[in-house]
């Protein structure tokens, strides 16, 4: 396809076209396998957004798309020279901005939940999503330099939730202990 005009490159846009250069020529729903098991452990995309940008950027050019000859004929993707060439451009880009922090647990304990029963919930989970990157990284052998490297990003963001949900939860804990003495 020949570019409409320029569009407005965003991070879905990169991870979308990253995502294609490392694995190949991929539908919208091969790509969303392949970011549940890579890509969304620090990077959230709605999985509709990756089949509208698949879209966005084929029309614009970013993207060569082709459709399957027989059976459903889904839309191929793959980068085209004018995508992998902006894709080197924003690689080579070493500004970023600092990641926005949304997390939902520390959203309730801001609101004036319960500490300690959410501080349970809280570790239990960052402590299996811990073992969950620890046990990719021993598979890594293989691993792009640049993949290993997020992930162990990832286990030390794991690493440091752990330690402060068990904190709450031990001066949750002493709290009560505390309060029992005093009463």
């Amino acid at each position: 396809m020949t570019p409409v005009s320029t569009p407005r490159l965003t991070d879905t846009s990169y991870a979308v076209l990253g995502l294609l250069d490392q694995w190949g020529p991929a539908t919208p729903y091969q790509l969303k396998q392949v970011a549940q098991v890579s890509l969304f452990h620090f990077w959230s995309i709605p999985h509709t957004q990756i089949y509208t940008e698949c879209a966005r950027l084929a029309e614009a050019g970013l993207l060569d798309e082709r459709r399957e000859e027989g059976g459903r004929r889904r839309r191929i993707y793959q980068p085209s020279p004018a995508g992998r060439k902006a894709l080197r451009e924003w690689r080579a880009d070493p500004e970023t901005d600092l990641y926005e922090l949304r997390d939902p647990g520390l959203l309730k304990l801001f609101c004036g939940a319960d500490p300690e029963s959410l501080a349970t919930t809280q570790l239990e989970r960052h402590e299996r999503r811990l073992a969950s990157y620890e046990g990719m990284l021993e598979g890594a052998a293989d691993m792009p330099a640049g993949m290993r490297l997020a992930l162990e990003s990832g286990i030390g963001h794991e690493r440091e939730y752990v330690r402060f949900w068990g904190r709450v939860l031990e001066e949750g804990a002493k709290g009560r202990v505390a309060g029992s003495v005093k009463g």
